[in-house]
């Protein structure tokens, strides 16, 4: 190796880790009080809102690692190279807009020693091959072993030609997970699933998609999102029937749902979705809604069973979100280049019809995406989530699935930050030019050093929220952990990607792949910059208040 520096003692210097993490912490504070301050607030003054929003994120990437930095070395100096990376990044922000800030132009001076030992190319040239462990329990060790097991040996193998050749998730792959739980992991005990609380109830989630998303982010981990969204909404507000009866085929997959909730003039906008549903009575005369209007982005439409499809129950548009009601919609299996199909009740057409239309995608394949158009689509009373009660409620529900999605797709991220990681790694060991291995140049190792490092830190904070999200708390978290990852993701799949060259460019390496999949991971589940704006700025202003 190039590089052979005496390294830090990290471990002594993790106290001095906690004062700049408490120094950054205290900026962002400043800056969320002067934004707070300003005419418009978060509405208004954008730019700053969103670079709050992922400073903030940032800082609590950094905090959630403390715990992990004093669990050893190795540990200790991924802490602290974090750290420094996080703080820098944060003055970068800062530099030239203190006055927007509301800091003073050294208000960062008390990490400068810092950051230059922990920014160091030869520290972080030091970290290529030590991506530190994981510390997890031993249970949460075996989900992590079994998962990744499964993903190497039956989803890998697809990966490549699904992504290249835009094919279906082969039904192995959804039949092996339902038969390792997959689908049941959040699926209460007495509704036939596995789980029984408790705070690890999230990490196996956690743990268990990070394993699929490095097999694959679009015939892997992403299969268990769907479900698990509707699994949420019917924990957070099904009645005991709608649990008895979809909960157990949630967990046995078999019904696969898909989401259906963005709509062509409405993505992030929820509230102002415009698909009405209206009461009709089934053909034998029983309650039921008739559900007419255009969904699009509906990932998985085509395969699935049913639509966890959000509409408009009120036509008075002054209620916005109070008059959204959530439906469980039943629908045949389509094909996956495109569907039309018609309704049939007891055997008799109904005249209902679903149209579906493939959007193609540069990246994310296998999953398909759609344009859904329903007309008179009928769908009994007993589909509406929480009956009576639920009607005007489905934001909430939806709401609720989200907020877990939020951190299921964090867990994504970091599983195609590790694959890129070992993908970079390997090409880089086994790549000679001028008769030296890659790996032997201080330029690459610094790049494969800071891949780790953001990898153990996306990870680790992700194992945080989800301990957070056991005990009912965690949901501001779990949007910073979305925007942070997902956005960490982005830098991570391009340097792995660059450190294989030209080669990196060819679709014969699996990390072209990883780079187009990692795109979407900002755009869905929540657009970064929605999440920053309108859930954790906000969030920050109005704890700012309180305080």
């Amino acid at each position: 190796m190039s590089d052979s520096p005496a390294t830090p003692d990290a471990t002594a210097d993790l106290t001095a880790a906690a004062d700049v993490i408490d120094l950054a912490d205290a900026v962002v504070g400043k800056a969320v009080r002067r934004l707070a301050s300003l005419d418009g607030g978060a509405d208004t003054h954008q730019v700053l809102a969103y670079e709050i929003a992922h400073a903030a994120a940032g800082v609590a990437t950094a905090k959630s690692l403390i715990d992990y930095g004093n669990k050893g070395d190795v540990e200790a100096k991924i802490t602290c190279a974090f750290t420094a990376d996080m703080v820098h990044d944060l003055g970068s922000k800062i530099l030239g807009r203190e006055s927007d800030w509301g800091v003073e132009r050294d208000a960062l001076a008390g990490a400068h020693e810092f950051m230059a030992t922990y920014r160091a190319p030869a520290f972080l040239a030091s970290l290529a091959d030590t991506p530190g462990p994981l510390h997890l329990s031993s249970d949460m060790e075996m989900v992590s072993d079994t998962f990744g097991s499964f993903a190497q040996n039956v989803i890998a193998p697809h990966a490549e030609h699904v992504h290249r050749t835009n094919a279906d998730v082969p039904e192995e792959i959804v039949t092996g997970m339902a038969e390792l739980g997959a689908f049941g992991l959040s699926v209460p005990a007495e509704y036939g699933g596995y789980s029984e609380g408790g705070d690890e109830e999230y990490i196996a989630m956690v743990a268990a998609t990070e394993a699929l998303s490095k097999a694959s982010l679009g015939i892997g981990g992403s299969l268990i999102t769907r479900p698990e969204i509707l699994t949420r909404a019917l924990v957070k507000g099904g009645t005991e029937e709608q649990k008895q009866k979809w909960l157990p085929l949630l967990a046995t997959a078999e019904v696969m749902p898909a989401v259906a909730v963005t709509e062509p003039d409405y993505g992030s906008d929820v509230a102002g979705i415009k698909v009405m549903a209206t009461p009709a009575p089934g053909p034998n005369g029983e309650d039921g809604w008739v559900i007419n209007g255009v969904k699009t982005w509906c990932t998985f439409g085509a395969r699935a069973d049913a639509l966890t499809l959000l509409a408009r129950t009120d036509p008075d548009r002054s209620k916005t979100h109070r008059g959204l009601s959530l439906f469980i919609v039943p629908k045949p299996r389509g094909d996956a280049h495109g569907f039309d199909l018609r309704q049939e009740i007891d055997g008799t057409a109904t005249g209902g019809k679903m149209e579906g239309r493939p959007i193609d995608t540069i990246g994310y394949r296998g999953m398909h995406s759609y344009e859904i158009a329903l007309e008179d689509w009928w769908v009994p009373a007993e589909n509406q989530i929480g009956g009576a009660d639920g009607l005007g409620k489905g934001f909430y529900y939806q709401m609720a699935g989200f907020e877990n999605g939020r951190l299921q797709t964090a867990a994504r991220a970091v599983g195609v930050m590790q694959a890129a990681y070992e993908e970079g790694l390997d090409y880089a060991e086994n790549r000679k030019v001028f008769g030296e291995a890659i790996i032997d140049y201080q330029l690459i190792r610094a790049k494969l050093g800071r891949i780790a490092v953001l990898t153990q830190a996306g990870r680790q904070f992700a194992y945080s929220v989800a301990t957070l999200m056991a005990k009912g708390a965690g949901q501001m978290e779990a949007s910073m952990v979305k925007a942070y990852v997902c956005k960490a993701a982005e830098w991570v799949t391009r340097e792995s990607m660059q450190i294989h060259g030209g080669m990196g460019y060819a679709e014969e390496f699996p990390v072209s792949r990883l780079f187009v999949d990692a795109r979407v991971l900002s755009i869905f589940e929540g657009a970064d910059e929605t999440l920053c704006l309108k859930v954790i700025a906000r969030q920050l202003i109005a704890a700012s208040k309180a305080d």
